[in-house]
């Protein structure tokens, strides 16, 4: 698997957007009904959420980037707001995905340092880093670790089987495989489990998550391959159909439609999407995933890019609001790492922010479509 977020190869951006051409999905929340409105992304072991002074902070000047097209940290929107103890924490832990050769420098430096406090972690950053604004405004959406039930037999709502990549799954690139009709009618075989079926279709766009079975065992769902055909989101054709308002097309919504039209209604709708993804089953070992950069995806200050103008390993300042989703957060402004990567994630200004795992992180990712302008933080000693 190239990576966590590449592994669903269709991203929850992309799932969600009512307005766009079509997130690594990030799923919604595993069964449960979706909150009205989040107060402040809340913290948790593993995940770097920004404090909520920071969400809500009044409008600030937009920073101007001088000749040469950089700028000092100190001029980035948000900044002083910004936990530079916890992104320093971040960038130790991650800075080992980097290939630059100045990259690797400051990451052995930070390293040596050990842990520091505020004051010496803005003093690093704004000593070592300057910022390069990528040009133009994109989009930011958000992914997560999905956490969902499961049942070793089929039973009551546990209804769709957890399907492993069939023998004769071959270069789906060259031939598509059948679609998503025609697997589910198809027997299951010796499947690994058995879901309700919208957080088996959550599963599957999201790329991988933790099933929790009925007698407590808990075992990571990877994915394990797919079939080769197109992703296609639902947020467009429910809001169409006057299924969902077009300003509540968040994954929540997605998933809490399925749910309560569990049946052929709610299984003719998932099937507009022919995409289908199998999967294999390891224990969980309580860590993080791992993205396409091979380390383990802080939450809060992970992202998922495009390799055709980003390095994995890199270090970016991301400054996101005016959201399109009812219950979003209003701004997204903190540091960064490009760690991973995601069918859906093209372009200069285009990042998918890894919130982390469960459902709380699945309420957060499913609402986040923000306008996105991103800085990428050099080395002060390389060439612009």
């Amino acid at each position: 698997m190239g990576g966590f977020r590449a592994a669903g190869a269709a991203l929850i951006a992309v799932i969600l957007a009512a307005c766009a051409d079509q997130p690594k999905l990030g799923p919604p929340p595993p069964g449960r009904e979706p909150p009205q409105r989040p107060a402040a992304p809340e913290a948790r072991p593993g995940r770097s959420a920004a404090p909520a002074k920071r969400q809500s902070a009044p409008a600030e000047a937009e920073p101007e980037a001088p000749s040469g097209r950089t700028l000092p940290l100190t001029a980035l929107r948000g900044w002083d707001a910004e936990d530079h103890a916890s992104a320093f924490a971040a960038f130790q832990a991650s800075c080992a995905a980097a290939r630059q050769p100045g990259l690797i420098q400051l990451c052995r430096d930070a390293n040596a340092l050990g842990p520091l406090n505020e004051a010496r972690a803005r003093r690093f950053f704004e000593d070592r880093f300057r910022a390069e604004p990528a040009h133009g405004e994109g989009v930011l959406t958000a992914y997560f670790a999905p956490e969902y039930p499961a049942r070793r037999k089929p039973g009551d709502d546990f209804s769709a089987p957890v399907r492993p990549r069939p023998a004769d799954l071959g270069d789906t690139s060259q031939t598509p495989y059948l679609d998503r009709t025609a697997i589910e009618a198809s027997p299951p075989g010796k499947p690994l489990g058995w879901m309700r079926p919208e957080d088996l279709f959550f599963l599957q766009v999201q790329g991988s998550g933790v099933l929790t079975f009925e007698d407590g065992a808990r075992m990571k769902a990877l994915y394990a391959g797919n079939n080769g055909r197109p992703f296609v989101g639902l947020a467009n054709p429910m809001r169409d159909k006057g299924l969902l308002a077009a300003d509540n097309v968040s994954a929540d919504s997605i998933r809490a439609w399925l749910a309560a039209h569990r049946g052929p209604d709610a299984d003719a709708i998932m099937r507009l999407d022919p995409r289908y993804a199998f999967f294999r089953l390891t224990p969980d070992d309580g860590k993080p995933p791992v993205g396409s950069a091979n380390v383990p995806l802080p939450g809060g200050r992970a992202l998922a890019i495009d390799p055709a103008f980003h390095q994995l390993g890199e270090l970016y300042w991301i400054d996101a609001g005016a959201p399109i989703l009812s219950g979003a957060f209003p701004t997204y402004r903190r540091l960064a790492l490009a760690l991973d990567t995601g069918g859906a994630i093209k372009g200069d200004v285009r990042a998918d922010l890894f919130v982390g795992s469960g459902p709380v992180a699945g309420a957060e990712a499913g609402r986040v479509r923000h306008t996105l302008k991103l800085y990428r933080l050099a080395p002060k000693d390389a060439a612009p």
